[in-house]
């Protein structure tokens, strides 16, 4: 669907002097979809930093290559005044920062058609006083890319858009980072320069806080789709948006100034009288997501392929002999065979419905003058198709009939295919471990509504993802924490052993601080919001996570050099090959019986030809190399091993001692009853009955590790057995079997007291190491 915009009046951004009074000049413009603020103060580079410095998009026509933009750029770097230049050669794009009072945008146009380009002018921002500005960061979602090649010749695309500092891209995560400048280029036009590269791209996520996904769940017809655009074109704030129905979700781009998430979804849901159920889309699970949808569909591509390659195999090996089947293929229709016509459609099919993925990623490939796998599997099966299609109509023309090979393409295509849909699920297998964390967070949170003057008249359960700072948050027992914080009241064991490791829980008061994703063990706890978002401690170790699986090792980049050449180089052996074996057969060099039945030279040197590409068609070295990194750096991630970059991981073969200093890493992260010993006659059963017993009123972690080694030595063989699905504490047929307690109270570092049968039950905790002590007076 195509993106809303709106007719928004002028706002203004960031546009507040030291005085705190807003700058009249600092305007947001609504037509371009990124917020435009004041430009840094620039440094001409001679250290001397000026004020008053203004911008300029130029469209130019006739580029045709890398060296037209570099001309262009030195054309008007050499004005005095100009500040900097950036030639877009794909855009066909100019973008110049320079001083008015120097040099005007005639002048620029001018240099630029002296060069013998030709020069428009699409954009000017006013001249304004100079102010801060950062970089943004955007993750975004590539599809189509199939080998190295196709990494570097994107990154190398990225990299020369005016405004982007770093571009990276992963071929393993089908993901793409890069640092630009909102002031020169907006998220839309780096996602745009993606595309007209021949790649499917989308925003995943970015360090501008001014768009989001939801998911609309109640709109079933085209007149909800109606009302939902009405209200969204009505609200005050929006600045764009775009509803996919197939995916129910609706991409929002907002102004930050005047609305919040939280705040927009509660306009659509309150509009919407709570007709549309509206939640925000984890950028993280919706490439898990799309990874899944990829592989599925790429295993249908496979299974369609194999059904109609399989007869054209059976046509040309088995059924010639079968007498009964061998009649029903030679039967005359035309000037062909029956099984010549089953032939060219069945492979057709294959050739042009299912193969049409590997001519459209070789045509884009070609288009940026770059090659790929793609390039050989197109070349490969094209030749095989295309001359078994010559080679009948040469038949029926002179009938003279040449040997077919219409199975070669439907077989080379499924094979490759297959060994696609491998790789994908290579490439899901690192994602395991960026959504695996991301389940540790809780998808939603309980908001304590307070009135103005602070108190607490409500709550209401919302999206973790719209959580504010200064938020106050109830953690009801057993819970996870949703964001970073400090607990304002309540007291609770929490298990913090997904950031530290360690097995102990650790207690948390008032004033103490909490980490989201770790579990609330006990009692309930009132939490205020310090940090949400990308500022979160969880988020960080998934940002480590990421740029470890983007960090590309040295093999890895050696491999990348070499796949850059790599599909040259067998074109050129294939076409070597193939004038080596035809002329060496026209001058007698080897017999004429190596020729197949009603063969010629060129067709037995073409399929020579053919198979040189067939073998090389899948890049194993683009392929595997950045397939293994990848997987390798997700496996060590799940394990809570964070391997960080490929460099490191290309050196940890020269690792010979490891050291833990977590006991969480190598262990399951609680407390567990290793060894039980009775110094006495008593029965063992009966001891851990009145242990268990006693440690039954307690919150202590130690005690829950008690009563659940009792529990298992009752119910089940071999009590070390703690498995969270073999019992329930709480079941009244677990507990049964438990002994009533009177006047139990706890004696604070020391242990348990309370009487059993009218005895004095008498629990000790002993320091080092832990031990429980069980006195019964």
């Amino acid at each position: 669907m195509t993106p809303i915009f709106k007719n928004l009046q002028l706002t203004e951004v960031n546009g507040r002097s030291r005085g705190g009074v807003r700058d009249a000049t600092a305007i947001d413009i609504g037509g371009n979809l990124e917020d435009v603020r004041l430009l840094d103060s620039c440094d001409d580079g001679y250290g001397v930093e000026k004020t008053g410095v203004a911008r300029i998009q130029m469209r130019i026509t006739g580029m045709t290559c890398a060296a037209c933009s570099n001309s262009v750029e030195g054309a008007i770097r050499s004005l005095n005044g100009v500040v900097s230049a950036s030639v877009a050669l794909l855009q066909n794009k100019a973008d110049v920062v320079y001083y008015p009072n120097l040099v005007n945008d005639g002048d620029i146009k001018n240099a630029i058609e002296d060069a013998g380009f030709e020069a428009e002018i699409l954009q000017e921002q006013p001249t304004t006083k100079a102010k801060s500005h950062e970089t943004l960061v955007g993750q975004f979602i590539i599809g189509g890319m199939t080998c190295a090649a196709c990494v570097n010749s994107l990154e190398g695309i990225l990299r020369k858009l005016p405004g982007v500092k770093r571009a990276i891209v992963a071929l393993a995560t089908s993901l793409g980072e890069v640092e630009y400048d909102p002031l020169i280029i907006s998220k839309n036009e780096i996602v745009n320069a993606i595309e007209d590269a021949g790649f499917e791209a989308s925003l995943a996520q970015s360090s501008g806080q001014d768009r989001i996904t939801l998911g609309v769940n109640g709109i079933y017809s085209n007149l909800d789709v109606h009302m939902l655009n009405d209200m969204l074109y009505n609200m005050k704030g929006v600045r764009q948006f775009t509803f996919n129905k197939t995916s129910s979700e609706l991409d929002v781009l907002f102004d930050t100034e005047i609305l919040g998430p939280r705040a927009l979804v509660d306009a659509i849901n309150e509009e919407s009288s709570s007709d549309f159920k509206v939640h925000v889309k984890n950028p993280h699970i919706r490439m898990v997501s799309q990874n899944i949808e990829e592989s599925t569909r790429m295993l249908h591509h496979v299974l369609l392929s194999l059904s109609l390659g399989i007869p054209i195999f059976a046509m040309r090996f088995i059924c010639p002999y079968i007498p009964f089947l061998n009649t029903i293929l030679v039967l005359q229709i035309g000037p062909f065979q029956l099984g010549d016509w089953l032939r060219v459609v069945l492979a057709g099919l294959v050739q042009f419905v299912v193969g049409k993925r590997f001519y459209l990623a070789a045509f884009r490939a070609l288009r940026n003058r770059a090659t790929n796998m793609d390039v050989l599997v197109a070349l490969g099966t094209s030749a095989a198709y295309f001359y078994s299609v010559y080679a009948l109509l040469y038949g029926a023309i002179t009938g003279f009939w040449f040997q077919t090979y219409f199975e070669t393409s439907p077989m080379l295509i499924t094979f490759v295919l297959f060994g696609k849909y491998l790789e994908n699920l290579a490439k899901g297998k690192t994602s395991d471990a960026i959504k695996k964390l991301v389940e540790l967070a809780p998808s939603t949170a309980l908001l304590l509504i307070q009135d103005k003057g602070g108190s607490v008249i409500g709550e209401r359960e919302i999206d973790a993802l719209l959580i504010q700072p200064g938020d106050l948050l109830k953690i009801v027992p057993g819970s996870k924490v949703p964001v970073d914080g400090f607990v304002v009241s309540g007291s609770s064991y929490v298990n913090e052993s997904m950031v530290t490791g360690e097995s102990a829980p650790v207690l948390k008061k008032a004033s103490s601080l909490v980490i989201g994703g770790t579990i609330n063990l006990h009692g309930s706890l009132y939490v205020q919001a310090t940090k949400i978002g990308s500022d979160t401690v969880l988020s960080q170790i998934i940002s480590l996570v990421e740029t470890a699986q983007m960090t590309k090792a040295p093999i890895q980049k050696f491999a990348d050099f070499v796949a850059s050449i790599f599909v040259p180089t067998v074109v050129a052996l294939s076409m070597t090959t193939f004038m080596v074996w035809y002329f060496s057969g026209v001058v007698g060099s080897y017999p004429q019986d190596w020729l197949p039945q009603n063969g010629t030279y060129f067709d037995f040197a073409l399929m020579f030809s053919i198979s040189v590409v067939v073998v090389a068609c899948p890049c194993a070295l683009g392929l595997a190399t950045p397939t293994a990194v990848m997987v390798a750096t997700g496996v060590g991630a799940n394990n809570g091993v964070l391997i960080k970059g490929g460099d490191a991981l290309e050196r940890a073969q020269k690792i010979r001692y490891v050291v833990f200093d977590k006991t969480g890493t190598l262990t399951q992260s609680k407390a567990a009853v290793t060894t039980v010993k009775v110094f006495t006659r008593m029965d063992r059963g009966e001891f851990l009955t009145l242990v268990a017993s006693a440690e039954a009123n307690s919150e202590h972690p130690i005690s829950k590790a008690i009563l659940e080694y009792a529990c298992n030595f009752h119910f089940f063989e071999d009590p070390c057995v703690t498995k969270d699905s073999l019992i329930e504490i709480s079941d009244a047929k677990m507990t049964g079997w438990l002994l009533d307690t009177v006047d139990f109270y706890t004696i604070p570092g020391k242990g348990i007291q309370c009487y059993i049968n009218e005895k004095q039950i008498l629990v000790r905790l002993e320091s080092k190491p832990q031990w429980r002590l069980l006195y019964l007076l």
